[in-house]
C-alpha cells in the first residue's frame, strides 16, 4: 500500500514537472490559462476550475478563464473574488458558505473548492480555483501539489503579460516606424540593413523587402555629396566620437526603381545617423533618420529663378515708362499730339504690367500668410467674363484669333468677378505665350446639373509628362527655350488654381493628344458650383 502510495506520488511530481515545463514555454496568455486550468484539475482530480488575475489599473480580480463551468454563469462566482477573511481557517469556513451560495444560484452540484493564490515576489497576481461536484473528493494532499503548481502558473503568466507588453510595444514601434513621414532605415554593425520603412521606400524606389539584407551603400548611392564626409569615411576615422555621436550626410543620390517619386531619377536625401551602443561601448546598431530634400533643393531653384525673372520682369516696364517719360522731357523737340497720345498709351500699360506683377506678389503673400478673401456676388456672368478677356488679349497678338462659346442657357454663378477675370486673364495669357505659330484659342463654358465649366483651349506646344506634376505650384515655369524668352512669374497657375479652389471649385489640364491623338496644344478647365 505505501509502494502504491509512494509510485501515484512519483508520478504526480512528474506531471507536475511536465506541466510547469510547458506553462514556461507557452507565452500567450489566453493559451496559458487554458493549459493552466486544465492542469490543475486534471492533477487533483477535480471537476472544474477557474482563474483570476487582478487587473492592473483597478486592482480588483476579474475572471479570465474557465474549465468546466458554462460560460453564462460565470457571473454567478462574483462572490468567490472578493472580501474573505485573511485567517487561513476562516477563510476556509467562508469560502465553502459562499460556494454553497453560488452553487444553487448557478444551479451547479458544486460541493468543494480549492482557493490557492498565484504570488510573484511577494505579489498576488491572480487565484486559481479547483471545484469538485457531487459525491467526488479531491485526492490527498491536494493542496500541497497546487501551491508549487501555483507558483509555477504565476511565473508563467507574468512571462506571458511581459512578453504581451513587448509584443505590443513591437507592434505600436513598428507602426510609428512604417507610417512615419521620414525615412528610416536600421543598420546592423556590418552597415546592412536590418529595417527599412515605407517612406523611405518612396523617397528611394526600393522595396522594403528587395533592400532588407542589402549593403548600406548597395541603396544609398551617392552621387555627390553638400557634407564633408560619408558613413564610410566617419566609421574609417572612429565615429561615433564621443560627444559627436550624431553623423549628418547629405547630398545627390539616385533614383532608378519605377517607385521613386514622380519619376525622378535623383534625390537629395539629408541622413542623420545615430549609433546604438551595448554597454560596453559597443556598436550594435545605426539608425538612419532620412528626409527628402528634393522639394527644398527645387524650391530653393525656383526662388532663385523667380528672383531673377521678377527683377526682369520689373525692369522692363520700368525702363520703358523712364524711357517714355524722359524722352517726352526734352526741351528740344516739339512732340506732335500723336506722338504724345501714342507715348502715354505706352507709359499706361507698362504702368498696369506693373501693378499686375504686383498684384500677384501681393496676392501670394496673402495666400501664405492666410488672409486671401473673395468678394462674392450672386450675379456673375462669366460670359461676359470671357467675352471681354478674349476682346483685350485678342488685340494684343495679331497671330491669333480668340474665339467664345458658350450654352446658351448659361446661368449668373456665385463668385468674385475680379478674381475670375484673373483667372481667366492668366490662362488665356498663357495659351498666346505658348502658342508661338498664333493659331486658335477657344474660351468654352458649358452647363451641366450641379456645376459649369469653362475651359481655355490653345494649339500650342503642350506640357511634357515629367513638368506636369509641378504646374500648378509657385514659380513653376516650363523648362524649354520657348519659356525663357517668354516673360512670365510663374505665379499665374499657382493664383489661378488657389482663387479657383477658394470657389470651391477644381481646376486641371489635359493635352489635346489625349482626346485625338496628334493633336496640339493644352486644355486648361476649371468648374465652379452653381449654389
Amino acid at each position: 500500500m505505501a509502494r502504491a502510495l509512494v509510485d501515484v506520488r512519483i508520478l504526480q511530481r512528474e506531471y507536475l514537472l511536465a506541466i510547469s515545463r510547458a506553462m514556461t514555454a507557452e507565452l500567450h496568455l489566453h493559451d496559458l490559462l487554458r493549459l493552466i486550468l486544465q492542469s490543475a484539475v486534471e492533477l487533483v482530480s477535480g471537476q472544474a476550475g477557474m482563474v483570476a488575475l487582478v487587473d492592473p489599473d483597478s486592482k480588483q480580480l476579474r475572471v479570465a478563464a474557465i474549465y468546466g463551468i458554462p460560460a453564462d454563469l460565470v457571473d454567478h462566482f462574483a462572490p468567490l473574488l472578493h472580501d474573505l477573511p485573511d485567517a487561513e481557517e476562516g477563510e476556509r469556513e467562508e469560502l465553502m458558505r459562499r460556494l454553497r451560495l453560488v452553487a444553487q444560484e448557478a444551479n451547479l452540484a458544486l460541493t468543494q473548492v480549492i482557493r490557492l493564490p498565484m504570488r510573484v515576489g511577494g505579489t498576488i497576481i491572480g487565484l486559481i480555483y479547483i471545484f469538485q461536484s457531487g459525491n467526488f473528493y479531491f485526492v490527498p494532499d491536494a493542496s500541497n501539489l497546487l501551491r508549487s503548481f501555483a507558483e509555477q502558473a504565476a511565473i508563467a503568466v507574468k512571462n506571458a503579460w511581459l512578453y504581451q507588453q513587448i509584443n505590443t510595444e513591437k507592434q505600436r514601434l513598428d507602426a510609428i516606424l512604417e507610417h512615419s513621414a521620414d525615412g528610416v532605415m536600421i543598420l546592423d554593425p556590418t552597415l546592412r540593413i536590418t529595417v527599412f520603412n515605407k517612406a523611405l521606400s518612396i523617397m528611394t524606389g526600393w522595396p522594403a523587402d528587395k533592400a532588407i539584407g542589402l549593403s548600406h551603400d548597395e541603396v544609398i548611392r551617392w552621387i555627390s555629396l553638400k557634407t564633408a564626409t560619408n558613413l564610410n569615411d566617419a566609421i574609417s576615422s572612429g565615429w561615433p566620437l564621443p560627444g559627436a555621436s550624431h553623423l549628418y550626410v547629405e547630398g545627390e543620390t539616385t533614383c532608378h526603381s519605377p517607385g521613386c517619386v514622380q519619376g525622378r531619377r535623383t534625390v537629395s536625401l539629408g541622413i542623420t545617423y545615430a549609433p546604438l551602443l551595448d554597454d560596453n561601448g559597443q556598436l550594435t546598431n545605426i539608425i538612419g533618420d532620412v528626409r527628402d530634400l528634393t522639394r527644398y533643393r527645387e524650391e530653393e531653384e525656383l526662388q532663385k529663378t523667380f528672383i531673377s525673372v521678377v527683377s526682369h520682369e520689373l525692369k522692363t516696364p520700368v525702363s520703358i515708362i523712364k524711357g517714355y517719360a524722359g524722352t517726352l522731357r526734352r526741351q528740344d523737340a516739339h512732340w506732335s499730339k500723336e506722338i504724345l497720345e501714342e507715348s502715354l498709351v505706352v507709359i499706361e500699360e507698362e504702368a498696369d504690367n506693373l501693378n499686375d506683377l504686383i498684384d500677384s506678389l501681393l496676392e501670394v503673400s496673402r495666400l501664405q500668410a492666410g488672409t486671401f478673401r473673395l468678394e462674392m456676388s450672386d450675379d456673375v456672368l462669366l460670359t461676359n467674363i470671357a467675352a471681354s478677356v478674349a476682346r483685350k488679349l485678342g488685340r494684343q497678338s495679331a497671330k491669333h484669333q480668340v474665339a467664345v462659346y458658350f450654352d446658351t442657357d448659361f446661368p449668373t454663378i456665385i463668385g468674385d468677378e475680379r478674381r475670375l477675370t484673373q483667372v481667366l486673364n492668366n490662362l488665356v495669357s498663357n495659351a498666346i505665350k505658348y502658342s508661338p505659330d498664333g493659331e486658335k484659342i477657344l474660351i468654352r463654358g458649358e452647363l451641366h446639373p450641379h456645376y459649369v465649366t469653362v475651359s481655355v483651349r490653345d494649339e500650342g506646344i503642350g506640357i511634357p509628362v515629367h513638368e506636369q506634376g509641378r504646374i500648378f505650384q509657385k514659380f513653376a515655369r516650363l523648362d524649354n527655350a520657348l519659356s525663357r524668352k517668354t516673360e512670365g512669374t510663374g505665379l499665374g497657375l499657382f493664383l489661378s488654381k488657389a482663387i479657383i479652389e477658394a470657389h470651391n471649385g477644381r481646376i486641371w489640364f489635359q493635352n489635346n493628344n489625349e482626346f485625338k491623338p496628334d493633336t496640339p496644344g493644352t486644355t486648361f478647365t476649371f468648374s465652379l458650383p452653381l449654389e
